[in-house]
């Protein structure tokens, strides 16, 4: 559930504000209000430290032991400042050779020459000019008797000429600019800048065992950033400062003995109708905390005043994946990874509970339609085929049964599934609607009917399922009437307004209505996606068994890579297609519009 929130302003004296900031921070629970930026070199500290530290991962090496002990604050200073120095001293040296490279190429051309030279000449009143121009200039300026030139090997395939003085404006030229080194005096100085570049890879690689340091030094930069936050954001005059934030009410306690232990004054009240601000804090079960993981990776968070359908979308994901996932020996491979997972982590976590779910249920579903990694022999043990669900199987000729069949059957099921998710959607806004006296419940209502039509429909049209279409076209027509009267009502309008808002909405309940079919039919994706893996696993087997011989070595390549490949891209389906029926469909009757602020309480971060 969402957890409700408080909003809370704290006083005390100016003197004491440090005092009341620590202790807030101590706490733990207030979700600064309005959060103002930190001093710049607090954040740049915290940003630069970040970097420098994933950098540093390109300097350890594989078998390099990495420290255990925990630098001193100048010890660590110390030997970061050596740190940032060779990042920049490796960048600049970088940059040198980067230019002269470029110099070497621009000149190369006229092979080893002494800059000095032409320097000398110029002393001794030879004014000489180098320039690029096309082969018609050229001939103008050959053919000037004012002008004295030496042609000189081309650059870049232009015609380049040494001239004694300046062209004249009339001959079109680009002057070629000799560099201040020779080609073998900048080679050296690139064989100088890589030496110097090989000297700060070996500071970095020094440095880069410290990452037990760097982890507590950031960790360090990052509660000074939150501290400096809280303080810019404090308000205040000559004699008194004041904060406020959002709270949960389950920790107001906590809170009011923190301020009564510091003497600070403080105010709390509901937060406002009309504050969009408020964070939301997600209240889990043991059961549905299993879905923190996906909510976290997928950036999503039901907005404050939105329902927690953390439960629900736990149950129907992991329904999803499995159907996606469809194979049982597919299942069976991530749970021993998830196994193998938990014995290194040395302890249990969220991640891993999830993955033992998921994987239980992909192998619960590849059991009862008879999918192990694609091989149809798996039908030929006894055991495994005593699993199968008879209208489901995968291979449907070991039970008597046609293609057809059991392929109808499956998209029955998972039209079945999206009735069901969808119808349950409109019913929780239902619940949610109903204390409030919001009317609209009845446009909810009309939905379930279109839901319960339209999936109707798609037996009818889909798998030919003899159902009479009469019926099921007075149903969308009465669930249309519903939406169009009951759509626009709300607590703050009178029935008469919310009739007219709704009436206005017409078009657009229309297309709706459409729309409502196409969302059944978004279903029809579990049986098609997870036919698909099924056939990709069942390709790379038929090509593996054409081999044998010498060639048996390729077939288990072949069968290796091919599983390997197909599993990733279930994987990627499940993103694709499992998350979006849960975030887009469902939440779309629900009307969860995911807009949550993380609740993110002013606290020192311990790890």
């Amino acid at each position: 559930m969402v957890e409700k929130m408080k909003m809370v302003h704290i006083v005390t004296t100016a003197s004491r504000k440090d005092e009341m900031l620590r202790a807030l921070r101590d706490a733990g629970v207030m979700h600064l209000a309005e959060k103002q930026s930190a001093d710049r070199e607090v954040s740049e500290r915290f940003q630069t430290l970040s970097r420098t530290a994933m950098a540093l991962g390109d300097y350890a090496e594989k078998k390099q032991a990495m420290s255990t002990e925990i630098l001193s604050d100048d010890e660590f200073d110390k030997m970061y400042k050596g740190v940032l120095d060779a990042i920049d001293r490796k960048a600049a040296l970088n940059q040198e050779i980067s230019s002269a490279n470029t110099e070497i190429d621009r000149i190369r051309a006229w092979g080893e020459f002494s800059p000095a030279d032409a320097a000398d000449l110029r002393e001794a009143g030879y004014d000489l000019h180098f320039y690029r121009m096309g082969e018609k200039e050229l001939a103008a300026a050959i053919e000037d008797e004012n002008v004295r030139l030496i042609r000189l090997a081309p650059v870049d395939k232009q015609p380049a000429v040494a001239v004694f003085g300046t062209l004249p404006p009339e001959i079109p030229a680009t002057e070629f600019v000799l560099p201040d080194k020779s080609i073998s005096e900048m080679q050296a100085d690139i064989e100088a800048d890589r030496a110097g570049i090989a000297e700060c890879d070996e500071v970095l690689k020094a440095a880069s065992v410290h990452q037990a340091s760097f982890k507590d030094q950031i960790l360090k930069a990052s509660n000074e950033l939150n501290y400096a936050t809280a303080d810019a954001t404090v308000q205040g005059d000559d004699q008194f400062v004041w904060l406020s934030g959002y709270i949960p009410e389950v920790d107001m306690d906590k809170f009011k003995e923190m301020a009564e232990a510091t003497g600070c004054a403080w105010a709390a009240d509901d937060v406002a109708e009309d504050d969009d601000q408020i964070p939301t804090k997600l209240r889990y079960s043991k059961v549905s905390r299993l879905i923190q993981p996906v909510f976290d990776i997928l950036g999503i968070l039901p907005g404050y005043r939105e329902q927690d359908v953390s439960l629900w979308f736990l149950l129907f994901f992991t329904l999803f994946f499995a159907m996606i996932i469809g194979d049982g020996g597919y299942g069976v491979l991530i749970l021993l990874g998830t196994i193998a997972l938990r014995v290194k982590q040395g302890k249990g976590s969220t991640v891993t509970f999830l993955l033992f779910v998921l994987s239980i249920a992909t192998i619960v579903w590849g059991a009862v339609t008879g999918t192990w990694f694609g091989m149809e022999s798996a039908m030929k043990v006894p055991f495994l085929k005593a699993l199968v669900i008879p209208s489901l199987a995968t291979y449907p000729e070991y039970f008597g049964l046609t293609s057809d069949v059991t392929q109808n059957a499956i998209m029955k099921f998972s039209f079945s599934i999206g009735a069901v998710q969808m119808s349950l959607g409109s019913i929780l806004s239902i619940k949610e609607k109903l204390p409030k006296k919001d009317l609209s419940w009845v446009a909810d209502l009309g939905w379930t009917v279109a839901i319960i039509a339209m999936y109707l429909l798609a037996l009818n049209l889909v798998i030919h399922d003899p159902i009479p279409l009469t019926p099921v076209f007075g149903m969308i027509g009465v669930a249309f009437v519903l939406v169009l009267l009951f759509g626009g009502m709300s607590p703050e309008l009178t029935f008469g307004q919310g009739l007219k808002a709704g009436l206005a909405n017409a078009f657009t309940d229309f297309l709706d209505t459409i729309s409502c079919f196409g969302n059944v039919m978004s279903y029809i994706r579990l049986f098609a996606v997870g036919m698909a893996g099924v056939a990709i696993s069942q390709s790379f087997n038929g090509i593996a068994a054409g081999m044998s011989g010498p060639l048996i070595i390729l077939g288990v390549l072949v069968v290796l890579i091919g599983h390997a490949l197909n599993i990733i891209m279930c994987f990627l389906s499940v993103v694709v297609h499992g998350v979006r029926l849960n975030v887009l469909e469902f939440s779309g009757q629900v009307g969860l519009e995911w807009t949550g602020l993380p609740y993110e309480p002013f606290k020192k971060i311990d790890k």
